[in-house]
């Protein structure tokens, strides 16, 4: 499988600082911006809750009105209907308690009727992967990733906080699922999403390079790049894109045939333009390896109107490291895939807590971590 978890990754660290970058990794800046972990918690897996199967969180955000998060799940509804979760989930500056699930709420067409899966609704099939709430509007954006074998393409969609659509908002052509090699890998494509802080528009992130863009990364190479673009929810006109380089794959799968990848699951908007993005790989045999990034969106090159990204027709927009989970003294460490703020601390500072795909898979775990947000 994709995204399975073995073994255990050590180390220790107390405060977490942006680590020195080379010239070329350094994002700008106003202010300095470092991260420190406060702690972890856990939920059982296949939990049966609501009448469903707890698992699979792709996707988190935090309402700060009602003081609670939701959790998407990547169910493709062949456990139960495609659905997220509603949850509190205390955190104080020393802790992060055990989510509180709240309700349930399946995801619905406009008409009101349920998405099924690949085997009775095809056409429809949903890969939900992010979600954000937004305030001014009290409604979710939430992306699915679509399904290649089916030609179902990556969708950006707005839903009530009953789970009804109230719109699919249209996003590039390049993205769109083809039988030939072409636009979005399958399970590769809106994985990411992040508001801009005024709410009037969405970054939707992809997961891998699209074909025209080059290979994802290997052990040896970061691989093509990777489009992020940012679009007017009002307009639904695409405004920007930037182009994000990955990391090589940052171990080797045991046996050296095995299985192994990197990619970018989740994005979160820091201010106007700074962006927090997430990196998750996978080696067999070895585990996961989980990264944050720091980026600002003026950097680098409008990619949008470039129909295939090589050397020298880009620039890609510099990253500055954040935070290595490695070095987090963790129980285990998890598929990562769900970044969000949450409440704020007694300080003022912002929490931010980031959540795993436990895939349900009994060799993985439901795990939520907190870190306090530090800015000097």
């Amino acid at each position: 499988m994709k995204r399975l978890l073995v073994g255990l990754l050590v180390g220790a660290a107390a405060w977490l600082v942006g680590c020195t970058a080379t010239p070329t990794q350094q994002a700008s800046s106003t202010s300095e911006v470092a991260l420190r972990f406060i702690s972890e918690s856990s939920l059982p897996h296949r939990l049966e809750v609501f009448g469903t199967t707890f698992g699979g969180i792709s996707g988190c955000d935090y309402d700060a009105k009602r003081g609670v998060f939701y959790l998407l799940s990547d169910d493709r509804s062949d456990i139960n209907a495609a659905r997220f979760y509603t949850a509190k989930i205390t955190i104080s500056a020393s802790d992060i308690g055990k989510p509180e699930l709240l309700s349930v709420t399946t995801l619905k067409k406009a008409n009101g009727s349920t998405f099924g899966n690949k085997v009775d609704d095809p056409k429809n099939v949903l890969d939900p992967e992010a979600i954000r709430y937004r305030a001014d509007t009290d409604t979710l954006i939430w992306t699915s990733e679509g399904d290649r074998r089916l030609l179902v393409h990556p969708t950006l969609a707005e839903m009530r906080l009953d789970g009804t659509m109230l719109r699919t908002i249209p996003t590039l052509s390049m993205f769109n699922m083809n039988s030939a090699p072409l636009g979005s890998r399958d399970n590769n494509s809106f994985e990411g999403l992040s508001l801009s802080v005024d709410g009037r528009s969405a970054w939707v992130a992809m997961e891998a390079p699209i074909y025209e863009d080059g290979e994802p990364p290997s052990v040896t190479s970061a691989g093509g790049a990777i489009r992020f673009t940012q679009y007017d929810l009002t307009s639904a006109k695409a405004l920007r894109q930037i182009a994000y380089r990955a990391d090589a794959i940052p171990a080797r799968p045991m046996p050296p045939s095995g299985y192994a990848d990197n990619g970018v699951p989740e994005v979160l908007m820091l201010d106007e333009h700074r962006m927090l993005v997430l990196e998750r790989s996978f080696a067999q045999g070895i585990g996961n390896s989980i990264r944050i990034y720091l980026i600002d969106t003026r950097t680098g090159s409008d990619t949008m109107n470039i129909a295939a990204l090589t050397e020298g027709n880009f620039q890609s927009a510099p990253k500055k490291l954040l935070v290595n989970f490695d070095s987090l003294n963790l129980r285990r460490l998890d598929n990562t895939e769900a970044m969000c703020f949450g409440p704020r601390l007694p300080n003022g500072n912002r929490t931010l807590v980031v959540a795993s795909d436990d895939n349900f898979n009994a060799r993985q775990i439901n795990q939520f971590l907190a870190f306090e947000l530090i800015e000097k």
